[in-house]
């Protein structure tokens, strides 16, 4: 390897076409905070992260991960990458590259032990830590909203640490699955490398926002959307000596990644990546749903659910409709999983505190007894058809929980065993998913029937049941979608955004029997209830044309 001093630099650049040029300065940064060494690595990904945090900081615009390759080995000339780390592990390495030992970067990592331990491979376990000041969180944004302005960094990793805890950092990306060409040729203008090259830059593309996101730097992901999408506001590096985007340009020309956008067997392709990213990310996020997370993590992480969809449809500008409308019913579900999860969340916390009171459960107790349950049966029977004797067992199975005041980690697992034993009989059969989602529907009317009891005896524990209720109902939906996930083999994520392309101009159905084989009966159709009210789509807005998307928002700006 050459060393990485004055000569690297005078290849790249003369002094005076450098001093003011923000390619320099971004090689001058690199200059100042690595170096080259034999029998060392850097994770690719940790170093690209690095650079989003400095051009954040600096207030420059910065390119994709692979024109900051190209940088990179024209600065430090003869580097070579390697993969590094367990079968699934993996992850490409900077080999005889890392980081100077006067370096500020060096109290990014989690630990000195972790720092010394750089020559070997990469573990999940110990990834850096976010730059930026911690009014991200104080403003709801996310880490790193701001600039850093005098905070000290020990103070920062305290802080983010503190944050960091709650999530499931040792995740990694899984695999992404094989392209299936499906016998479809390729369009004329592309050819087979442009289509194993695309893959290439979009797991490393991927594997950036699945880094910068557990570092909780949640505007990176918008500052990479468009470098990788090359979106441009305009402005010009005509005068820099390197242009970096030109080498984007080089790897992977915009117009090819247009065709290839056009191409369906990559559409296709996308939208597994994309599913298996987002579970990932919720999966970090959020590890468990029922653990209490601190409320600042959870508004960071309910603002980043209401922006990424803008962000992604902005980035997006000038790229064809077909890959623009599946990467935004992905993210839809992704941002709608990441809204669920901290409600249901914020839920578990409300409810916990009522379960460990003991007079609430006293009193609770005292107002279930009171319920006339044989008439709530009556009612509710017409509607959901339940037996008798597993509506018998169900109330009394939830008034001996109650009773034993058990903690909201036990309720969780008898809720689990409820939806067990209801959908055991469904099991490896194609009615399953539609069995879980009747299921749900009686759940919550049946629930719906007590709550009315209650409320006219005029319950002193209304409120306490109120909440439990709301808790329950949104834990059982949780329970619900991952077992159809796992039935039919999918991810949660993939499950929420499932689109049906006819649900626009055609009738749905309100509920099937269970058990049908043949989803689209005469008799079903005769009994569609239209999708459409007045002039306003029921349809979520991740299933709206981008353009109604925009615009939609663009009009209801949120607060």
């Amino acid at each position: 390897l050459q060393s990485s001093g004055p000569t690297a630099l005078h290849i790249l650049f003369s002094i005076d076409t450098c001093r003011l040029s923000p390619v320099c300065v971004q090689v001058q940064w690199l200059m100042d905070n690595y170096e080259t060494a034999e029998g060392v690595s850097l994770p690719r990904c940790t170093l690209y992260c690095h650079y989003l945090l400095h051009c954040q900081q600096t207030k420059l615009e910065p390119v994709n991960a692979a024109s900051f390759g190209k940088l990179i080995r024209s600065v430090f000339m003869g580097l070579r990458t390697r993969r590094l780390g367990t079968r699934g592990n993996s992850k490409y390495h900077y080999y005889g590259l890392r980081i100077k030992s006067n370096s500020p970067l060096h109290r990014l990592v989690e630990d000195q032990q972790h720092l010394a331990m750089r020559q070997q491979p990469y573990s999940q376990k110990q990834r850096i830590k976010p730059v930026q000041k911690m009014e991200g969180l104080t403003n709801g944004m996310g880490l790193g909203l701001g600039h850093q302005q005098g905070a000290g960094l020990s103070d920062i990793s305290a802080q983010v640490h503190q944050y960091q805890q709650f999530l499931d950092a040792s995740r990694s990306l899984p695999e992404f699955p094989e392209l299936k060409d499906e016998g479809i040729p390729l369009p004329d203008g592309l050819h087979p490398q442009h289509v194993h090259t695309y893959q290439l830059i979009y797991r490393e593309h991927c594997e950036a926002i699945l880094d910068v996101m557990v570092n909780l730097q949640f505007p990176l992901v918008e500052t990479l959307w468009k470098s990788f999408w090359r979106f441009s506001e305009g402005q010009s590096s005509e005068t820099d000596t390197l242009d970096l985007h030109d080498e984007s340009e080089k790897r992977l020309p915009k117009s090819v990644l247009v065709l290839l956008c056009k191409y369906e067997p990559i559409l296709n392709w996308a939208r597994e990546c994309d599913n298996l990213l987002y579970q990932s990310l919720v999966e970090i996020l959020i590890p468990d749903v029922l653990r209490p997370i601190p409320s600042a993590l959870t508004q960071a992480i309910r603002n980043f659910a209401k922006i990424l969809e803008n962000w992604l449809t902005n980035a997006m500008i000038n790229i064809p409709e077909e890959m623009v409308r599946i990467k935004i019913v992905c993210a839809g579900a992704f941002a709608q999983t990441l809204r669920r999860y901290t409600s249901l969340n914020h839920l578990a916390q409300a409810a916990r505190a009522v379960l460990q009171n003991t007079a609430q459960i006293t009193q609770m107790l005292s107002d279930l007894n009171r319920v006339d349950f044989t008439n709530v049966q009556e009612q509710a029977s017409w509607v959901c058809g339940c037996e008798d004797g597993v509506v018998q067992r169900l109330e009394q199975d939830f008034k001996l929980t109650l009773q034993q005041q058990n903690s909201l980690e036990q309720w969780a697992v008898w809720l689990d065993g409820v939806v067990s034993q209801v959908l055991k009989p469904y099991t490896g059969s194609p009615a399953f998913p539609k069995a879980a989602k009747l299921f749900l529907l009686k759940w919550s009317f049946y629930s719906s029937v007590v709550i009315r009891d209650l409320t006219l005896r005029s319950a002193a524990s209304f409120g306490s049941f109120h909440l439990i209720r709301l808790l329950y109902d949104e834990y059982m939906y949780y329970l619900i979608e991952h077992r159809v996930a796992q039935a039919k083999g999918e991810t949660p994520i993939s499950v929420m955004g499932e689109v049906d392309i006819q649900t626009h101009t055609s009738s749905g159905n309100l509920i099937d029997c269970v058990g049908e084989e043949d989803d689209e009966t005469d008799e079903d159709q005769d009994m569609a209830v239209p999708v459409v009210v007045g002039e306003e789509s029921l349809e979520p807005p991740t299933k709206l044309a981008r353009t109604e998307l925009y615009n939609n928002n663009n009009n209801n700006t949120p607060n």
